[in-house]
């Protein structure tokens, strides 16, 4: 069984949707308060690897996707949430499954304002110490929604 079918039929119940790009490139979609048993199942059942994640302010809220490699036949799978709440935006850190992920949380935390539930060690990591409390450099102007 190929590798994105385990996927398909171990999340079957938290997949919103599911798109792919490419033969090596999936994207699917998942509600926030899944993220943790999506990744337990990715990381530590399917043995894909962590290679980033990105945030990204939307019209429609906050967006992290985060993209892992399955490296023995170099397909990547980008796992979609989407954060509706832009005053507050939270999720569950994924850093108690996979440690190395500790940075990539606190440059989102830092940029555009997510708060990691459970992340050990919010604290600025490229801005300035004193940077306004608040402003989120890669958050979208209001304006412009």
């Amino acid at each position: 069984m190929e590798i994105k079918d385990k996927i398909k039929e171990r999340l079957k119940e938290c997949i919103i949707d599911w798109y792919e790009h490419s033969e090596r490139r999936v994207y699917f979609s998942v509600k926030p308060e899944d993220i943790l048993g999506v990744v337990k199942v990715i990381f530590k059942e399917l043995n894909l690897r962590l290679s980033t994640a990105t945030g990204v302010d939307t019209p429609q809220g906050i967006e992290i996707i985060y993209h892992f490699s399955f490296d023995r036949t170099g397909e990547i799978f980008s796992v979609k949430v989407l954060i509706k709440d832009k005053e507050k935006p939270e999720i569950d850190s994924i850093t108690p499954i996979i440690k190395g992920a500790e940075w990539i949380e606190r440059e989102m935390w830092e940029l555009l304002g997510i708060n990691f539930k459970g992340h050990p060690n919010l604290k600025h990591l490229l801005l300035i110490e004193d940077w306004p409390e608040g402003k989120f450099p890669l958050r979208r102007k209001r304006e412009s929604l």
